[in-house]
């Protein structure tokens, strides 16, 4: 996998492996985006994916496979997407080198 793309800690690669295993339809991977929304611009989208849309970039990382829409790709550049437990609950948290700021909430980002 090239440096420039996006990838996934071992934690993120085993919780997202174990909720596809429990989905009740087959998964072929899991489609991560962005979209406009919150207080700095914008949030970061998952889904599961039953079907490679086109022009999708796929991406391959610890057996995970990642799917993201062409207008997607220029925001994902570099990022790392980990998963989190602690006392405040569990998450998916992006580590994004293009991010210039995100709310106070942490819930949006802008570049």
């Amino acid at each position: 996998m090239a440096e420039a793309e996006m990838s996934l800690t071992e934690a993120a690669a085993a919780r997202v492996k174990a909720l596809m295993a429990s989905s009740e339809t087959p998964v072929l991977g899991l489609r991560v985006g962005v979209q406009p929304k919150g207080c700095s611009g914008m949030t970061y989208t998952m889904e599961f994916v039953n079907e490679q849309q086109p022009h999708e970039t796929l991406i391959e990382d610890k057996g995970v496979r990642i799917f993201i829409h062409p207008m997607a790709i220029m925001f994902l550049i570099g990022t790392e997407m980990d998963y989190r437990e602690d006392k405040m609950g569990s998450r998916f948290v992006f580590t994004n080198p293009n991010e210039k700021a995100r709310c106070g909430c942490g819930e949006s980002f802008h570049v």
